[in-house]
Order: structure tokens, then sequence, then C-alpha cells
């Protein structure tokens, strides 16, 4: 329990604020403590620390400390447990379903606005397209963040936690400012900084999740962690539709905040830091005041002291993932057709009202309640994306050598087989919304679609992480905010162009373009191995 209490948020503040080694102290802060022989040196060279600091006043003479290889901190044995991978699984569950909850929070953040479009209209004295820039902001937002927080967050001085702690705190009030703010400009900015404070659960949570499991066991954890932001903006509707229709439009923004607040309280009581660069760079702050010597460091800081620019950081951070995407067809194909999916489900918030709403009759409530057919379609594909991998995929990556563990294209199976899903339920969906046909067989093609929808993501983001390791973490906040921002696109102009086409012409264009999509993935599997071989980027062995 101190453990657990020294290693959150509360208790690094307490420790920093006291300025107290013995306030929930670390093992190497006991009076108990052996230094590992790993880290001990010949006693003979060790200098007392007067001479150290008397050799330093003088010009150039360099201390025998300084003149020493560095020494690394590791782990201290192969059972350590500050290794996040020698976490329990309990405590493990318990971060991921803060993770999730985190997740759910930001993302149906962008939704829970969407009911609320016709009343803003009305007391701010707007139009459509104006009103809709709250959603299309939020998620232009949180394509924008991840550019920023994810290379932030591989700092090891930095770590993943504290930037949690720190924005989602920013959300929280900023949650409470977009709902009593009274001008219309106010508000969108709000919308935009809630999204972009939003973030790093989009650019850093599988990162977390990654640094606690197994490279064959992180699937099933990131699939179950992504049903919460797939699930997010599906809900959002429902959640606010009838209480906005009864209450007003500020209730969505109070939902936000009642829902981020306790969420927030828990991750800063119970989060701890999970990086384990972080993680040994603090170890080795520790070991260097314990022991006096400035040889010891970890092997994240001598990489970064050595190899790296502050322009080169930045240029990798930036300008590599667009590099990459420009030079390399699978990566540029991974990110295009996320892009076409993520705009496909954010242009149903225009869809809906037009089909269920003015064909069907439905109210402001009822309207978003055909969001729930995501939810067996979410159940199906991951419960089928689970089982295969459990009895196809993971007997093989145990066997094979990363960073590849195997065949990486055989993964891409399950978005193969289920790929024409996707044209297949917009294309039910368009050509039933209809007055004349039953709502519930449009509702029905949603679910299809969302099938293949999950199971593509799913397995082109462990394709891009296997095959793209050393870019992988910039390459993801790259495709966030490419589809973010088409996203943010389709917000303002599905509902135009379904005013235009109608429904069934909107949708049955978005149908085409996922064909296309569809032969891409095919194409992927069939040829990426030469792919690979031809690119300078990827992993070819």
């Amino acid at each position: 329990m101190w453990d657990a209490l020294r290693e959150s948020s509360i208790g690094q503040i307490a420790r920093l604020i006291f300025r107290r080694p013995d306030l929930f102290p670390y093992p190497e802060e006991l009076a108990s403590f052996e230094l590992p022989a790993s880290l001990s040196r010949n006693p003979s060279v060790v200098l007392d620390t007067k001479l150290e600091n008397e050799l330093k006043k003088h010009k150039g003479i360099v201390s025998c400390n300084e003149q020493q290889d560095p020494v690394l901190v590791d782990w201290y044995s192969a059972t350590d447990q500050s290794n996040p991978q020698n976490w329990s699984f309990p405590k493990k569950l318990w971060i991921t379903t803060q993770m999730g909850l985190y997740t759910f929070a930001v993302y149906i953040g962008s939704s829970l606005y969407a009911p609320s479009e016709g009343q803003i209209m009305t007391s701010f004295n707007t139009n459509y397209e104006v009103a809709a820039l709250g959603i299309a902001l939020y998620v232009a937002g949180y394509g924008v963040g991840p550019l920023l927080w994810s290379p932030l967050s591989e700092i090891p001085a930095v770590g993943r936690t504290p930037i949690y702690i720190v924005t989602f705190f920013i959300f929280t009030w900023l949650a409470l400012g977009a709902t009593v703010v009274d001008s219309f400009g106010g508000l969108m900015v709000l919308r935009f900084l809630l999204g972009f404070f939003g973030s790093p659960c989009l650019s850093t949570a599988g990162a977390t999740l990654d640094d606690m499991f197994a490279p064959w066991k992180l699937p099933y954890v990131l699939t179950v962690w992504s049903s919460s932001a797939t699930l997010g903006p599906a809900l959002g509707p429902i959640v606010s539709g009838f209480a906005v229709s009864k209450m007003g439009w500020r209730w969505s923004g109070w939902e936000l905040f009642w829902l981020a607040a306790p969420i927030w309280l828990i991750m800063f009581a119970c989060l701890p830091e999970t990086n384990p660069d972080t993680i040994l760079h603090r170890r080795a702050m520790r070991l260097r005041t314990y022991t006096g010597r400035t040889d010891l460091t970890c092997e994240a800081d001598l990489k970064r002291a050595h190899m790296l620019t502050v322009r080169q950081i930045v240029f990798d951070a930036l300008i590599k993932p667009w590099e990459i995407n420009a030079l390399d067809p699978a990566v540029l194909y991974t990110t295009v057709y996320a892009s076409i999916m993520y705009g496909t489900y954010y242009s149903f918030f225009e869809a809906f009202p037009l089909v269920f709403t003015d064909m069907h009759g439905f109210n402001l409530g009822e309207s978003g309640l055909p969001f729930l057919a995501f939810v067996p379609g979410l159940l199906i594909a991951i419960s089928g994306y689970i089982v295969w991998f459990r009895l196809k995929a993971e007997p093989v990556m145990r066997k094979e050598a990363p960073p590849l563990y195997g065949f990486p294209e055989s993964r891409l199976m399950p978005a193969v087989t289920t790929t024409l899903l996707a044209p297949a339920g917009l294309f039910i969906f368009a050509w039933t919304s209809r007055p004349d046909i039953h709502w519930i067989v449009p509702i029905i093609g949603l679910m299809v679609l969302f099938i293949s929808v999950v199971i593509a993501f799913q397995c082109m983001n462990f394709y891009i992480a296997r095959c793209y390791p050393k870019y992988s973490a910039s390459l993801f906040a790259a495709n966030t905010f490419v589809r973010s921002t088409f996203a943010a696109g389709s917000i303002l102009f599905s509902k135009p162009m379904y005013e235009a086409l109608g429904v069934g012409g909107g949708v049955s264009l978005l149908g085409g373009l996922m064909v296309i999509c569809a032969g891409g993935m095919v194409f992927l599997y069939l040829y990426g191995d030469k792919l690979r071989l031809k690119s300078r980027f990827a992993q070819s062995s």
C-alpha cells in the first residue's frame, strides 16, 4: 500500500514539498540498502568529497570520477518489482481500468455536445455550420495535441503520468468553463482546448499499456482499452440527448465535468509512473545522492545526451512521420484508411438526425439511440479478434524473435476477412434509409460496418507498431493528427453533402471509398513483405 501511495502523484508531490526521503522511502533511501555488485566500484579510485570539490576549483585538473566511463543503472534483478513488466496482474488491471475511464471521458466529450447544437444556434444566433464547430474544433484539438504530448512523454525526466495528471486537471476545469461561458467565441476556444488537453490519452495511453504487458499479451489489452475510445463518441448523444431536451444545452457540459472530475481524482491518487526510462532515471538520481558518485546514469539519459540534439528531436517528432508517409506506401495507406473510417464515423452525427428524426420521427433524445448499434458490433469484433489472436497469433509470437515476432502480414488476416463488411454496412444504411423501410434495417447496417472498422483499426495499429518500431510513436501521433483533422472536416462538410446528394447518395459515396480501401488491405496482406524490403524505414527481419 505504501509503495502504491509513494508512486502516485500525491506521494511524489508530498516528497517534493517536504523534501523528506524518509517520507514514503524508496529502497535506496533505507539504511539497510546495499549497493548491487553491478554498480560497485573499486574503492581506491573513489575520491573524498572534499578533495573532489577542491580539484574542481582548479582549471585543467580533472577528477577520477569525471575520467571514468559511466555506470549504467538498470533493474536490480529479473524480478525487480520496480519494473512495470513484473507488476502483479491486479495492479496492471487497475492501471488499465484508469486508462480506459480516462480515455472514455475524453472521447465522450466530443459528442456530448451534439444534441446541444440546435439550442446553441438559438442562444447565440448562429447557423448550423458555425454551431457544428463545437465538435469539429474538439476533434481537431485532440488531433494536434499528440504532436506535442507524445514526444514529451518519452523524455525520461518528464515521464507519462505527470502529463496525464496536469493536462487532465486542465481538461476538467475547461469542461466547467465551457459549461458556464456566455460567449460563443469563448465556447469555441474552450472546445478546442478541451480536445488539445485531453489528447494525451490518444498519444500516450497505448504506450502506458505497452510498458506493462509482454508483446504477445498487449493486443488483448489494447483491444479492450480501445473499446472505451470507440464507445465514447457513440454514447455521447445518448447520455446528453434526453438531458439537453429538458435542462438546456449547458447540461451536456455539466455531464462532462461530473464525469471527468472523479476520474482525475482517482488517477491523482492511484496512477503510478509506468515509463521504464523514467523509473530508471529517477533511480539513478537517488543512487547518485546515496553514493555521491556522478558516474551513475541510466541508458536512456546516456542516449539522449550523446545522440540527439534538440533540432533532431523536433525533426524526428514533427517531420520524420510525414517523410515516411510520403515515401512508404504501407504507412500512407494506413493513414488514409484510418482517416476515411474516422471521418465516416463522425459523419453519422449529421446523418442520424436526417434519417431518424426527419424520416422516422425520433425526438432529440431518441435520435441518439441508433448509436447503440455500435455496441453489439464492438462486442462481436473484439470477441472474434481476441479468439483469433489467442489461437493463431500468440503461439507464433511467443516463438519468434522481436521486433517482428514472425510474419507481420499474417496478422492482417482478420482485417482482410472482414474488410468488405465496411462497404456492405454502409450500402445497407444508404439504401434502406427511407421512411417506408423500418428504422431497424439501417441500424443493422451500422452494426455490420462497425465490426469491420474495429478489427481494421486493431490490425493496422499492431502492424505499424511491429514493422516500424523505431518510428511507431511519431507515426501514431501523425496518424492521429491526420484522421482527426479529416474527421473535423467531415463534421462540417457531411451535412451539406447529405443535403446535396441525399443520405443514400452521400453514404454510398463513402461506401465506394471503403471498397477501394478494402482492396488496399488485401494488397498489403499479399505484398506487404515486399514493400518492407524496399523501405528504408521498415523492419524487414
